[in-house]
C-alpha cells in the first residue's frame, strides 16, 4: 500500500510536551468543520511515505533536545493509516529510547476506538499499547479554547495510555495536561 503524509515538522512546541517531531500523515474523513488541516483531507496529498522518510522521522527524533514524536493529519487512526503508524511508533519504542508518542486522532476512544476498532481492526490494539498519549476526540469549533494546552476544543481528551492499558481500557487521563 501506498502511504502518504503532508508535512514533517522537525522542532514542533505545539503538539506536546518539549520541543518535538510532528508528522502530518495525508487522508482523513471526519471533516470537522474549521479543522486546522483541511488541506490534508485528502489522501493523495503531500508525499509518498518511504523507509527513507521514516528514517528521517526516526533520525530526527533521536535529536537529543527532541522530547518525542508527535502524529497527526489528517486521521492517523484511520484503517489506512493504521499499518504504517504501527510500522513507526514500534521503531520509536525500539530505536529512540526514552522519547514519548502522542497521537492525534478525531476518534473518540470509547465509542470508535474501543467500541469499533479496537477488536476488528488488526493494528489497533498494538498503537494504543505503544503509545504514551493518545489525543481523542474532533475538532469541535464551537468549544474552540486557545487556551487549553496540546488541544483545541474542550472536548478533546489527552489519554495517558500506559495507565489507560493497565487499567483494563479504563481511561486514565494524562495528569499533566489539564491545567490552562
Amino acid at each position: 500500500m501506498i502511504y502518504k503524509y503532508a508535512d514533517i515538522k522537525e522542532c514542533d512546541i505545539a503538539n506536546g510536551p518539549g520541543v518535538r517531531t510532528s508528522l502530518f500523515v495525508s487522508g482523513c474523513y471526519l471533516h470537522c468543520p474549521g479543522c486546522f488541516n483541511s488541506a490534508i483531507w485528502d489522501f493523495n496529498a503531500g508525499d509518498v511515505y518511504t523507509k527513507e522518510v521514516e528514517d528521517k522521522v526516526i533520525d530526527l527524533v533521536n535529536r537529543p533536545y527532541i522530547t518525542g514524536l508527535s502524529i497527526l493529519g489528517g486521521e492517523p487512526l484511520i484503517p489506512e493509516r493504521q499499518e504504517m503508524i504501527l510500522g513507526l511508533v514500534k521503531r520509536v519504542r525500539k530505536e529512540c529510547p526514552g522519547k514519548t508518542i502522542w497521537c492525534y486522532s478525531g476518534f473518540r476512544f470509547e465509542e470508535e476506538i474501543m467500541g469499533q476498532m479496537y477488536d476488528n481492526l488488526e493494528y489497533t490494539k498494538q498503537i494504543l499499547e505503544t503509545i504514551d498519549v493518545l489525543v481523542d476526540g474532533r475538532w469541535m469549533q464551537e468549544l474552540y479554547d486557545p487556551m487549553l494546552r496540546y488541544r483545541g476544543s474542550s472536548n478533546q481528551r489527552l489519554i495517558d495510555m500506559k495507565k489507560t492499558v493497565a487499567n483494563n481500557m479504563k481511561v486514565v487521563l494524562w495528569d499533566k495536561g489539564y491545567g490552562k
